[in-house]
């Protein structure tokens, strides 16, 4: 067996009473966002490991209990916020039943003790639910109008249910007598967060002291007056926010014992302020130990009380001897696990560590890390091999020694100076233990894992999240200092804005330097550079490349960073660029570079030939190397084996992770193991079989390759279930609270964003459960049972609850009923409005003068007395001022007080624009336009009237309503009130800061100069938000506006369809972007060509001068594929409608006559320079390799332009040029195995052979090739036209060569099980020959035969060619050198497999010496394979690899450079032939192929290849 699959969990749920419990057998589960996670505890090697995952529910999971009964200890109960109970079979992971009684949140869930079906359940409203799951019954009880917090059955009596609620009540019913409430404890202040039951019946099993009980006279001196078995009483202990722990006596219903925490000073700092705040009070009653009491307190740390004590109540802090191994936060649950040796305590904490406690030492067992965010990033320490460290979205670094024995979860976390979401690391490539990381909120730093000092962070900050990190050689200008001034690498970062930036790890002080303005100076670039996505050196540091937002990637060489090259490949977001490895066995595949984007498809490069040979100018690679088509989401990392050459692992947003064979573009193995979509993935760097993968559902999977059952990504239905596999991952959810006429809710509510909640803590780890509702402080009132009926009360009049406050409500089986709102009819209203009279200015004076006829008689005298008196007395004035409405006949002062007594009235009713007019016309505006301005209440006719005041007041006010409108969101009118008093600029920004692009550019080109920088950046702005958000025509647009239709034609292109393309090429034009247009136009013919529209591509590409060479080019393709459908339709005729020109069709010329012919009658080529011209514009196009998986559209057409190349040098006499590229098209075809296709080629352009061309080459290396080739095709040919016989009439011909005599060969062909010498024996022929019998070409009448031969002339004449010396000496050097190699590599990797296994073992020896055996005993395959082959060493090898290189080089270079057939598979199928047919063979070609088969044929080299021709 293999090492078994490990996992980070996601964290458990937080403020549950009961989200973790521990059943028989060593079980153990807890919630985790909307699944239970089980362990198995204290069996086998491991004290503890991951059993798997319960998966059913869709929202979080609240409470987790297991049956404790005999026989049905694989059941466990879940419920969860969607309103479900659900039953469990812990064997099969499966749901047995379950339940949606509740109307509510369930909020509290117990399994009883004593009933083997039952399960008590309670929600936020105060319905508690019992279930008898075997019988599918339930009963409902409402005992009190409360918020039940938590629910604990009775382990010594069946009906009995202790209950907790929000504000302290704790409440005893009897569930067999209708829920009586038999019991209401009162004397907590706060949330009762647990309940514990005593493990012992009876109250004999406590001291209580007097003065605690003093009112109780049956107690004396401790002794407790005997009771009946059927009123023998029970303790309860209950835990609270309250800080108190209490016991109570259950026969007496009241309190016998109250504990409180105590504050516990933290070594090296002082007690936290705020921690009273963040108190959860759980407690746990040991099985068997009635005077022990174990509970949390306030910073995490674990409390073992000992009641018996007297006076001041003893408690023992648990692990008191050991720094750090407490909480380091909150503890929420606590439950024991029974094993064979010991009582063990496991506790779950809001510092996301499961911990196992010894009850006996009060000692730590062990710790089980778990993941509270996305994983984001995953990166191996190039230093420390085995150290994994782990970005994740709860604001936190795990760092995993992925190589511990004892421990499989040695995880150390770092949270310091980090305070947001992980989403980049990099481990610095030599020093140890230097971490850097990028976070979601821009920031860059480093950490020293290996210490406990804050990290170091950069100063310069990105504006966005930080995608990727890479460490390479500086760049200008830190690269310009001084040797000692400059570091040896540099930090990078590159963040969501598309910026790169360098840091110097030697000052994260100073100012980063951007990248961007090194590429600008160095390559002198005046357009807009594209925002990058994506960073990554070549491990050598003299290569950087660039993932683009535009899909492209940009190479660049180091230290200037000139740009030397760039990859037109994915036309969407690059996320993942990853280098192949420098130490494989074949050097060239450390040029190769793997791609991954928001498209499903890897791409694969190899940039050996721009690397090695520089180019002048930059070089535009649009075909990859190879494709690697699979996944159906975009591709979010890539990693590429250190263990193989060519093997990468790929993580997607489908769910899957997938391993490939890129040499061979084949799909190796899929992982499915994840519930949500991969965001990282890295390759073990000791198993080669280890893969660690990380994904949004919080998880870290660690697989085995070869344990997988699939081979590529799901398609299909499958695609579909993993979808919602993946889709039943909690979504964000904002809960709205019910409320009542008249209350308020004052429970906070708990909203998670992104899967996370994202609270922050000042001096600790950010705090993202799925569960954090911290800081619930205030007491929720209870409120009326008619509520949880039905909703139709809130649409009726409010009456007083009193009378039904306390009735037990029926749980209606619809509860929600709408009513219709009455609405009035709409000639009705408007007849209304047209009535209504306009609301008074003067409201209290007008209703003073409508008082009675005294009163106004009254009013008169006054005034009357004011008017005609010199001076006022006290009696006058009061009058006066008692009647205000007088102060509009009277003076301005009495006037004044009228106003503002009718100011105050309208303020008091609220109608503020009323009190505005008042101020009007009293002349005091000034003071209303201020106090409305520092109060928010700012209107349109105050702004209007506010010029009454003066010209500065009313630019002021403009401006205070224009900051007004901001904060309501109504940015549009904000900045017309700012155009007002002609702030042009300030509307502009206002509107560009809010997105509001479109009106900013309206007033700047209706306001400002036409060449006002502010434009250009106006239209540049919005182009990047469009171009982001898709909208690419009207980005285009806006860059054009911008005068860069570089980038229009650029972002129009992006789509990637033949009509943007065609509109980008033609744009470009316009605007005199010749190259940039080509581009594209060819772009969009070979899209044409995906089609078969061979007349719309030929138009796209007519309009490019510079592209005639490639009309040419798909003007050969479209006759090649015309002749291709009518000669060999059932391979090349396609189901899609060809678009055909008119000069396709064929006549009776031979094809090379009518493709020229087409040539000049259509595209004008008369002349030798026009062919030349076209030539130059091909021959520096360089197509990759094919292979057996090179799809045969993209083959034809690689295909079709080698042979344009050849029909272009012919017409100009470059025989040598017509040649190779006439023998690169044979070789591809020969490659990617179509050999009917190399075939047809060398028909159509050699239909007379190649004498011709031997005339004018002579023995020109390339002509020889092609030659070879050619003969090749036709002893192929002759073999298939010979009348088919038994291969085993020339065993005793090829049996020198070992695949006849091989049982695979025999059972796949037919043949007998005759056996044959040993290969290596030299006399095996001699001994052969001597045995064959009549018919053979070596019978007794060789004579007779020979001289029949010589009378005929032999038909194998012209493949003389094929029968090569020198060529069959060549391939046996190569083949002997990749034995070597391959040799060399497996010794590498056993070598690496030992030092694991040594290093495995030394560590066993100092934990468990019995580990020793099964450690070395893990392959037995490696050690079969050492038996059977005999060891070769190191330095043999190394001779052998020498003296073959020194063989290699001694040949000529013209000979290594072109290809040739395999020499012994041409003379195996020579003498096949000469043994069927007599005198086609001549005797000299005989001789010589029985001599290079004897010669070369025995060597372990060609054995495999022989094997693999005979099947």
């Amino acid at each position: 067996m293999g090492p078994e699959p490990r996992m980070l969990t996601p964290s458990p749920n937080w403020y549950c009473s009961r989200s973790s419990d521990a059943g028989p057998g060593g079980l153990f589960g807890f919630a985790a966002r909307n699944s239970v996670y089980l362990l198995q505890i204290g069996r086998g090697l491991s004290p503890f490991h991951v059993l798997g995952e319960l998966v059913g529910h869709t929202e979080r999971v609240s409470g987790f209990t297991f049956s404790h009964h005999v026989g049905q200890a694989n059941f466990c109960a879940s419920s969860s916020d969607d309103g479900t109970v659900k039953i469990w079979d812990v064997d099969t992971r499966t749901v047995v039943t379950e339940h949606t009684l509740h109307q509510n949140t369930i909020s509290a869930l117990h399994w009883s003790p004593k009933v083997k079906d039952l399960i008590v359940s309670g929600d936020e409203k105060g319905i508690v639910i019992c279930y008898w799951h075997n019988r599918n019954d339930s009963q409902h009880f409402f005992p009190e109008p409360r918020t039940i917090f938590c629910i604990t059955c009775s382990p010594h009596h069946e009906d009995l249910v202790a209950i907790g609620y929000k504000d302290g009540m704790v409440v005893i019913i009897d569930i067999s007598r209708k829920g009586d409430v038999l019991h209401r404890l009162r004397g907590h202040d706060d949330e009762i967060h647990s309940i514990a039951w005593c493990p012992l019946l009876g109250e004999e099993c406590l001291t209580i002291r007097p003065e605690e009980n003093s009112d109780e006279n049956e107690i004396l001196n401790g002794k407790v007056v005997q009771q009946n078995p059927v009123t023998k009483g029970y303790y309860l202990a209950t835990g609270s926010k309250d800080q108190t722990i209490r016991i109570w006596s259950c026969s007496k219903g009241r309190g016998v014992m109250t504990l409180k925490l105590p504050f516990l000073k933290r070594r090296g700092g002082s007690v936290d302020p705020t921690v009273k705040e963040r108190i959860w009070l759980t407690i746990f009653w040991p099985t068997g130990q009635p005077t022990q009491l174990v509970s949390s307190c306030f910073g995490g740390e674990l409390l073992l009380w000992d009641l018996t004590h007297s006076g001041k109540r003893k408690c023992t802090l648990f692990s008191n001897s050991s720094e750090g191994q407490n909480h380091s936060r909150i503890v929420f649950n606590l439950c024991s696990v029974q094993t064979e040796e010991k009582e063990l305590l496991l506790s779950i904490s809001m510092d996301r560590d499961v911990k196992c406690w010894d009850l006996t030492t009060l000692e730590c067992c062990w710790t089980m890390p778990s993941l509270g965010g996305f994983v984001y990033s995953l990166a191996f320490s190039p230093v420390d091999m085995g150290c994994l460290a782990i970005g994740v979205g709860d604001g936190m670094i795990r760092v995993w020694n992925t190589l511990s024995i004892k421990n499989n979860h040695d995880v150390k976390t770092f949270w310091q100076g980090i305070k947001s979401k992980v989403t980049s690391l990099s481990w610095h490539p030599t020093k140890e233990g230097c971490l850097a990381f990028g976070t979601d909120d821009g920031k860059v730093g480093m950490y020293d894992t290996c210490s406990n000092k804050p990290p170091q962070i950069s100063s310069t900050y990105h504006k966005k999240t930080v995608y990727s990190l890479a460490w390479g050689p500086p760049v200008p200008p830190i690269s310009l200092g001084r040797d000692g001034d400059k570091p040896a690498i540099t930090l990078y970062s590159c963040a969501g804005e598309g910026v790169i930036l360098q840091h110097n790890p030697w000052k994260l002080s100073g100012e980063a330097c951007n990248v961007n303005k090194v590429i600008r100076d160095t390559n002198a670039i005046k357009y807009k550079l594209p925002a990058h996505t994506e960073i990554s050196w070549k491990a050598d540091g003299t290569i950087m490349t660039l993932g683009n937002e535009d899909g492209s990637i940009e190479v660049f060489q180091a230290p200037n960073l000139k740009l030397i090259c760039t990859i037109q490949q994915h036309h969407k977001l690059v996320n993942a660029i990853r280098w192949h490895h420098e130490h494989g066995t074949n050097p060239e595949l450390s040029y190769l570079i793997a791609s991954g984007s928001n498209n499903a498809v890897i791409y694969v490069h190899n940039l050996k030939s721009v690397i090695e040979n520089t180019p002048e100018s930059p070089v535009t690679i649009t075909e990859p190397f190879r494709t690697l088509s699979g996944h159906t989401a975009k591709i979010t990392s890539l990693a590429w084996s250190p263990h193989h050459d060519g093997r990468l692992v790929s993580a997607s947003y489908d769910g899957t992770a997938q391993v490939w064979d890129v040499l061979r573009e084949e799909p190796l193995c899929n992982y499915r193991g994840h519930r949500g979509r991969l965001l990282c993935v890295q390759w073990s760097p000791l198993d080669p079989d280890s893969v660690f993968s990380g994904a949004d559902d919080f998880c870290v999977h660690k697989w085995q390759i070869s344990m997988q059952d699939h081979t590529r990504p799901p398609q299909g239905k499958k695609s579909i279930e993993l979808e919602k596999k993946r889709l039943s991952q909690p979504k964000p959810k904002i809960k709205k609270k019910k409320k009542l006429a008249g209350k308020v809710a004052t429970k906070q509510e708990v909203t998670v964003a992104n899967g996370e909640d994202c609270a922050k803590d000042s001096s600790l780890p950010i705090e993202n459960g799925l569960s954090d509702q911290e800081g619930e402080d205030e007491v929720q009132e209870p409120e009326i049972p008619n509520s949880i009926s039905s909703n139709v009360s809130k649409e009726l009049p409010s009456y007083s609850p009193i009378s039904s406050g306390f009735e037990k409500p029926k749980i209606p089986i619809n509860p929600k009923v709408i009513v219709p709102k009455k609405d009035l009819p709409k000639e009705k209203s408007e007849a209304l409005a047209k009535k209504k009279k306009a609301r008074s200015i003067l409201p209290v004076s007008t209703a003073l003068d409508h008082r009675s006829k005294e009163e106004l008689h009254q009013d008169c005298l006054v005034l009357a007395t004011v008017k005609h008196s010199k001076e006022l007395n006290e009696d006058l004035a009061a009058s006066l001022n008692e009647r205000i409405h007088l102060g509009l006949f009277t003076d301005r002062t009495a006037l004044y007080r009228m106003i503002e007594v009718e100011g105050k009235s309208h303020l008091e009713n609220g109608h503020p624009d009323l009190f505005h007019q008042l101020m009007l016309w009293k002349g005091d505006l000034k003071g209303v336009i201020q106090a409305a301005a520092e109060r928010g209440e700012l209107t349109d006719q105050l702004v209007a009237m506010a010029p009454v005041a003066g010209y500065q007041m009313w630019l002021w006010t403009v401006e205070a309503f224009a900051k007004q409108l901001c904060f309501q969101d109504q940015y549009v009118k904000a900045a017309s009130h700012l155009l007002s008093i002609h702030k042009v600029y300030e509307a502009v920004e206002l509107l560009k800061s809010n997105h509001f692009y479109r009106e900013a550019i309206a007033i700047a080109k209706a306001r400002l100069r036409p060449e006002d920088p502010i434009l250009k950046d106006l239209y540049g702005s919005w182009g990047a938000v469009l171009e982001r958000d898709g909208h690419y025509a009207m980005a285009a647009k806006c860059y054009l506006g911008a005068t860069s239709a570089y980038d229009a034609a650029k972002v129009l292109a992006k789509k990637g369809d033949v009509a943007s393309l065609r509109t980008a090429a033609e744009l470009a034009l316009v605007a005199e972007e010749k190259e940039l247009s080509s581009s594209f136009s060819f772009r969009c013919a070979q899209e044409l060509l995906s089609v078969r529209n061979w007349v719309g591509a030929q138009e796209v590409l007519r309009q490019q001068e510079c592209l005639l060479g490639q009309c040419l080019v798909f003007c050969l393709h479209e006759l090649l594929s015309k002749h291709l459908e009518e000669s060999q339709p059932s391979e090349w005729k396609s189901s899609s409608f060809p678009s055909y020109h008119s000069w396709a069709i064929r006549t009776e010329s031979s094809f090379m006559e009518g493709v020229i012919t087409v040539w000049k009658s259509t595209f004008g080529l008369e002349t030798t320079e026009q062919y030349q011209t076209a030539f130059q514009q091909l021959h520096g196009i360089e197509y990759p390799s094919a292979t057996g998986h090179t799809l045969s559209k993209q083959l034809l057409f690689h295909i079709s332009h080698d042979l344009t190349l050849a029909v272009l040098s012919q017409q100009t006499a470059s025989w040598p040029e017509a040649v190779r590229a006439l023998l690169a098209a044979v070789t591809r075809s020969y490659d990617s195995g179509n050999f009917t296709l190399m075939q047809e080629i060398c028909t159509l352009f050699l239909p007379k052979g190649c004498d011709h061309l031997r005339e004018k080459l002579g023995e020109e290396p390339a002509f020889k090739s092609l030659e070879a080739f050619f003969s090749y095709g036709q002893l192929y040919d002759l073999w298939w036209n010979l009348p088919r016989t038994p291969l085993i009439e020339i065993q005793c011909v090829a049996d020198p060569v070992p695949f006849i005599g091989t049982a695979c060969g025999g059972e796949q062909n037919g043949l007998s099980d005759t056996s044959s010498p040993d290969v290596t024996d030299p006399d095996a022929f001699t001994q052969l020959s001597d045995e064959l019998p009549q018919g053979t070409i070596l019978s007794t009448d060789l004579e007779q035969d020979r001289r029949s031969a010589e009378k005929k002339q032999p038909t194998l004449s012209a493949c003389e060619v094929l029968i090569s010396q020198m060529h069959a000496d060549l391939q046996s050097t190569q083949k002997a050198i990749t034995e070597v190699q391959e040799t060399l590599a497996e010794m590498i990797r056993q070598h690496q497999r030992n030092q694991l296994c040594k290093a495995t073992r030394n560590s066993a020896e100092e934990g468990d010496p019995s580990l020793k055996t099964q450690l070395c005993s893990e392959n037995p395959d490696s050690q079969s394979k050492e038996q059977v082959n005999e060891p070769v060493s190191l330095a043999e090898l190394t001779k052998r690899l020498s003296e073959a290189n020194k063989k290699m080089a001694g040949f000529p270079e013209n000979i290594k450079t072109f290809p040739f057939p395999d020499v012994l598979e041409c003379c195996l199928v020579m003498l096949h032939i000469g043994s069927q047919c007599s005198g086609y063979l001549s005797l000299d070609m005989q001789q010589q192929a029985l001599e290079l088969l004897q010669k070369y044929g025995n060597s372990k080299v060609y054995e495999r290849s022989s094997q693999i021709f005979c099947t």
